[in-house]
Order: structure tokens, then sequence, then C-alpha cells
């Protein structure tokens, strides 16, 4: 298998006043990618600009950053041209898209559609975030470091310049080469631009100290949580369901949160955030991990403070 590792520029607004500014805030303006071999090697190089078609003009950020004029960004090919050629780029074999962070292949699908092509794919795209797996091998595993700081991190050369699609690709894949050793690329990630749209195309993935799942849409959120995979808690070392020690609730409307316990393994605490779809669906991603009881304890305390936050609204309401 072949790994895509993949880096976007794009341009945005300064006025919010340009047409169909609202159905693409962020124009894809450059596509640059590495690919390598199973080993890690090196093996092809992409690079191409698209030419804008929704903002002829650049954002003043984004010219800082990237040290581009709109002259040469008109000498860009379109979008469905430039896409074409890097999907062919990309080859037949099977292979993983590998990004710095979590947004360029969202925002690749969003420009596609966009644009009105086939889209990249049906259903979750998996893929390796190296900015994630950077922290897992090297730091606690929570920080997210900026790529140029990795690559000092690392005492990498640095010998082109940061800031533009190939050249952050490239430092990405570097940076990934590090990391052949580190027994992380077993965590991968999901882009959720396309959920599931069937019960058999649901996400279900073990990993090393939690289980995730992403489900397929529903039409609501009260819909969603009727569903029993949705709702349950289930052992995923011993496959039991379990009974809930503390129900499902959101200390804030966002995240909800629930704890079972396992006889064998422990406390299991479940977070369930709720996702919404550009047509209005929901959909689930939800994860379970076995907690130590001190973490249960703070989950009741956060669901009494939730109580109590609901009961003075509605007595205000009252009023």
């Amino acid at each position: 298998m072949n790994y895509i590792v993949l880096d976007l520029e794009w341009n945005q607004s300064n006025t919010g006043l340009e047409p169909y500014a609202d159905k693409l805030p962020f124009e894809i303006i450059e596509i640059g990618a590495i690919k390598l071999n199973s080993d890690l090697t090196m093996i092809s190089e992409f690079s191409e600009l698209v030419k804008p078609v929704v903002y002829h003009e650049l954002h003043h950020i984004t010219s800082k950053i990237i040290h581009m004029k709109m002259e040469e960004l008109m000498r860009g090919e379109p979008f469905a041209k430039v896409l074409k050629n890097f999907l062919r780029w990309c080859g037949k074999e099977e292979y993983m898209f590998c990004i710095w962070g979590t947004q360029d292949l969202t925002e690749l699908q969003k420009n596609i559609r966009f644009h009105k092509l086939k889209p990249l794919a049906d259903g979750p795209i998996k893929y390796l975030d190296i900015q994630k797996l950077y922290s897992l091998a090297y730091e606690d595993g929570k920080s997210r470091k900026s790529l140029e700081n990795a690559v000092d991190a690392l005492k990498l050369e640095k010998d082109i310049p940061f800031h533009r699609a190939f050249s952050d690709a490239y430092y990405t894949a570097k940076v990934m080469e590090t990391l052949k050793d580190k027994d992380v690329f077993r965590m991968v990630s999901y882009d959720t631009f396309c959920p599931p749209k069937r019960r058999e195309d649901e996400v279900k993935v073990q990993f090393d100290t939690y289980f995730k799942y992403i489900s397929r849409e529903f039409g609501s959120k009260s819909e969603a949580f009727l569903d029993k995979e949705v709702a349950s808690s289930k052992c995923y070392l011993c496959h039991r369901n379990l009974r809930k020690k503390m129900k499902w609730f959101t200390p804030n409307g966002r995240n909800y949160y629930c704890v079972a316990y396992c006889d064998k393994h422990g406390y299991l605490k479940g977070k369930i955030r709720v996702r919404k779809t550009d047509e209005g669906r929901v959909y689930i991603i939800k994860t379970t991990k076995f907690v130590e009881k001190e973490q249960v304890d703070d989950l009741m305390e956060k669901r009494e403070h939730a109580n109590r936050l609901r009961q003075m609204k509605k007595k205000k309401m009252k009023k």
C-alpha cells in the first residue's frame, strides 16, 4: 500500500460579499502531495495551482503566509482538471491519505461538491493524522504542535520554505518517516464529511485504550438516541451489554456522557458527539473507554452541576 501525504492551500473572502462565499468559505488554490511506498520511501511528488473562480482577490493573511500573488494563481488550471490530474497521479494501487491535522480532506471534499464533481468517497475516509501521531509518539498524545515546530523539534533539515502546499506535504512526509518504528500507524482517523449511509456501513473500530463508533445518519438527535447501538454501553473487551450506572446526560448541549460498569473490566465511560450534516440530518460519533473511579466522580459532579443549571433555568421561565 502507498501513502499519499497531502497538503492544500486555500483562499477565503476579505469581505464575505462575493457570490457563493457562503457555499465555499475556503477555495482551494493549490494541491501538493508526496507519494510514499510501504517502506515510507518517497517515490513521487505532485504540485499544481488551481485557478480561482470564487475569490479573485487573495485574503490579506493568506497572501502574507504563502507569498503568492493573484497573477500567479490565475495561471493555474481549473479545479476539475487539477483534481483529475491529482487522482490519476495517486494511482490505482491501494493508498491511504496522510495529512497534518484534520481539515484538508474535509475541505477537499467541500470543493469537489461545490464544483459538482464525483465524490471522493460515499462514506467516511480512513486516513492518518500525522500531527496526532507525532504527539502520540513524542509528546502526551493530546498536544498539537505546528508542522514547523515539529520539524524543529526533530532537528530535520529545512531545505525549502514552509507554507506552500508542496513544501508542507514534503515536511509532513519527513516527519512521518521518523514515526516508522513508533508503532502509531494503527491509530487511524476518519474524515466524516460523508457519514455512513446504512447500518452495515457504520464504523466500529477498537484501539488500544478505547473503542470508536460512527453511526449512520438520522433525521434528528432524538431519533438517534432511540437507536439501540447509539444508546448502548457495551464492553468492547468482553462484548457484553452493560447496565448503566449513570445514564446519558449533557453538561453543555454538545457532548453527552454516560457510565456503565463491567464486573470484569471496571468502569466504562461513554462519550457521544452529535454532528450535523449540511442537509440538517445528524450522525453520532461515540467513544467508550475504561476509566478510574476518580473520573466517574468528576462526571457525577458535572451531571449534578448541569441539573442545577436546568432547574435554575426552569425557575426563571416560570417567573
